[in-house]
Parts: structure tokens; sequence; C-alpha cells
């Protein structure tokens, strides 16, 4: 079995998640930005990995879910400032699944990121953002080592369900 675990990441939260994935998998892999990642139709297995942006996924991403073949086995995962489980980091894992519903997804994983200071500052300034940049401001220091753990899992058993699909 050969993986693949790609990111986008601005500003390492995601990256670091994807490390975490990676360093997970007991198989041959492979860790590529979005930006350099190589051609997807070799691997058995694809993480995918971004930050959420306006609860949604970002406009450079979407090409690369789009563009896999319908055959390929995918993971989602994906850092945010709200809460775990929240709505509005839902709402862009749901969005990542729909545009990915060619292929054959095979789990999710979500976690929180810190967001850098200059975007709450800029959002709070609307009144309709004020609960999410509490929010936001409560995800500092993460994605931590309780998140990595958690990404281990999700690698292991996204693996596991690889071998397991056929």
């Amino acid at each position: 079995m050969k993986i693949l675990v790609t990111f986008f990441s601005q500003t390492g939260n995601t990256e670091k998640i994807a490390r975490a994935i990676y360093d997970a998998i007991d198989t041959q892999k492979d860790l590529a930005p979005l930006s350099s990642a190589p051609d997807c139709a070799e691997y058995d297995l694809v993480f995918c990995g971004f930050p959420v942006h306006a609860h949604s996924v970002p406009p450079v991403v979407q090409p690369f879910i789009t563009a896999l073949a319908s055959n390929q086995k995918l993971a989602i995962f994906s850092t945010h400032g709200s809460l775990r489980n929240n709505q509005l980091a839902r709402t862009a894992i749901e969005h990542a699944v729909g545009i990915a519903s060619h292929t054959t997804v095979l789990g999710t994983f979500g976690c929180r990121g810190e967001v850098q200071q200059h975007i709450i500052d800029a959002l709070s300034k609307k009144l309709e953002n004020k609960a999410w940049c509490e929010e936001a401001q409560s995800a500092a220091g993460h994605p931590d080592d309780a998140d990595c753990s958690d990404a281990h899992d999700f690698a292991r058993a996204m693996v596991a369900k690889a071998r397991s699909h056929t």
C-alpha cells in the first residue's frame, strides 16, 4: 500500500497535523505540500488537509480534490479556530466531502488550530463575528499534543479502512 499525505497550510497548523498523520503511517508513504503534490494515481490512499477559510474549503484546495480519480480513496482533515464539532467547522468538512463525492471518502478529521491575531482583530469589528472571535481566541496553542494524538488515531483508522475497503 502506498499513501500520500498532502496539505495546504498558511500558518503551520495544518502542516503540523499532516506530519502527525504521516508519522503514524507504517507503510510506504510520501508527505508533500499541496503545491508540489505528485500525481495521486500511484497512491492507494490520499490524505488531504486544509485550514478552514470562511467556513469552507480554501479555493486553492478545491481543484486538487475535484481532480482526483473516481476510484481514489481519500481521507480529509482540517484545522480551524472553532470549537471541535462546531457547525462552522462541520460545514467546511461537509463541503469538502461534497466536492469529493466522485471519490471514496473513507473518513474526516478536524481539530483546532491557532488563528492569527490580525485575523481575529479584523473580524471582531463586525458584531456578527463576535462569538466566533471569542472561540478563535481560545484556540491559542492548538494543534497541541492531544490534537496530534487524535490525528495519529485517525491516520491508523484510515489506513486500516483502506486496506479492508476493496
